[in-house]
This record gives structure tokens, C-alpha cells and sequence, in this order.
């Protein structure tokens, strides 16, 4: 004789709908990083002539700038979906995803302006 199978928890509505919803939200945002992290090569416009930069770290702030946002949402997603799968509150993974998306945006962005001398971030 078996056991009956435990039973499965229930879904919650406000935590699927809000979960959706931040998701769409966190590939927006990505989208708009990723579209931003092209601008960052107008940062090289003052190296030349006499300016010399550290184009080696200016090429690493820009792919971790152009690939990091979307590598973070794409986690984001996958962790999201899992934890709706698996019927646990999980809103709170786009939150997370966005923020560290955004910082992964500023990290690069930092480094790439970090390889021009006198540049500011």
C-alpha cells in the first residue's frame, strides 16, 4: 500500500501576475542597457594623438556593459520561472534581477571610463 500523494500547493495570483509582469519589465530594462552599452564606445573619442587609453580595459567595460545586463535578466528568468513552477513566491527575483542588471551596466561603464585618463564617471 502507498502513501497518497502530498498535496501541491496552491498557486498564488498576485504573486504569478506580478512576477510576469516585473519579468517583462526586467527585459525592457535589459534592452535599454544593452542599447545604451553601444554608446559607450564614444568614450574612446578623446584617445589619440596625445591621450593615450587602456583600450584593453576599455574593451572589457564595454562587453561587460553590452552582455552583463541581459546575462543577469536571462538568470533572473530562469530562477523566476523555476520558483513559479515549483509554486514558491518568487516577485521578488525580477526586483533583484533589474537592480543587479543596472549594476552590472554601471560596473562596465565605469570601467570603460576609467580607461580614459582624466575621465570622470
Amino acid at each position: 500500500m502507498s502513501a497518497p500523494p502530498a498535496p501541491r500547493r496552491p498557486v498564488v495570483v498576485w504573486d504569478l501576475v506580478t512576477s510576469i509582469v516585473l519579468l517583462v519589465v526586467s527585459i525592457v530594462v535589459a534592452a535599454g542597457l544593452t542599447f545604451a552599452a553601444v554608446f559607450l564606445v564614444f568614450a574612446s573619442d578623446p584617445c589619440g594623438g596625445s591621450t593615450v587609453c587602456d583600450t584593453d580595459r576599455m574593451g572589457v567595460g564595454f562587453f561587460v556593459a553590452l552582455l552583463g545586463p541581459g546575462t543577469v535578466t536571462l538568470a533572473a528568468v530562469i530562477v523566476a520561472v523555476v520558483l513559479l513552477v515549483r509554486r514558491r513566491i518568487s516577485f521578488w527575483v525580477p526586483i533583484v534581477g533589474i537592480l543587479l542588471a543596472i549594476g552590472v551596466w554601471a560596473g562596465g561603464a565605469a570601467l570603460v571610463i576609467s580607461g580614459v585618463p582624466g575621465s570622470t564617471f
